[in-house]
């Protein structure tokens, strides 16, 4: 517990409802109501974001944002390999979770040669991509940026190659891909899916 260290990321670019931003300042708000130094007691660091995004046209309706995600997920991942080579315990405090897979892509590049697994806590798959998401909404694309899936089989959009080069990006950051096997990802409570995700579960089932 002693080499534990926060990594902030009140970011919401990835999301389609607002407000997920607000979430790490909520958290240390019940933590003081409770009475706990947990986030005085750790080294902490604040990755800026870019959340002014939310106010500007959307260049690419099948990946919202996605030039501000690949910004967040140099950032991100470098914090979270360079915390681990520095022999601290990584504990990433997001808004939406579309950072999520650079919080993965961060522990492959300090640890490449390890094999990684995933316990994937949620209601949803998040394993849709530009090529199938009903919401061009990045938070259900990281478990597809990790396993380095395009899903085509199930396509349902034409992509612009700006939207290809940036996705693209997003899966070989670090120049590894896959971070993870599909095999080696577990989940739990997971109730909500499209039937583009159930064909990719179905098949690495």
């Amino acid at each position: 517990m002693k080499n534990i260290k926060l990594i902030e990321v009140p970011s919401e670019i990835g999301a389609g409802t607002r407000g997920a931003s607000l979430g790490i300042e909520a958290i240390k708000i019940a933590a003081l109501d409770f009475m706990s130094n947990f986030f005085i007691h750790f080294p902490s660091e604040k990755i800026p974001v870019q959340n002014e995004l939310l106010y500007q046209p959307i260049e690419s309706p099948y990946a919202k944002r996605i030039k501000g995600v690949v910004a967040l997920y140099d950032k991100v991942s470098k914090a979270v390999s360079d915390c681990i080579k520095n022999n601290f315990f990584p504990v990433v405090l997001s808004g939406d979770h579309s950072t999520s897979g650079a919080t993965v892509a961060g522990i492959k590049i300090a640890k490449p040669k390890s094999k990684l697994g995933i316990i994937w806590v949620d209601a949803h798959a998040d394993l849709h991509t530009p090529y199938t998401t009903p919401s061009g909404n990045l938070h259900g694309m990281p478990l597809a940026i990790t396993i380095n899936e395009d899903n085509r089989e199930y396509a349902v959009h034409d992509l612009d190659a700006e939207t290809i080069k940036h996705w693209n990006y997003l899966k070989h950051i670090g120049k590894i891909a896959p971070k993870v096997l599909p095999e080696d990802v577990v989940y739990i409570s997971l109730r909500d899916f499209e039937k583009e995700e159930k064909g990719l579960l179905i098949n690495t089932e």
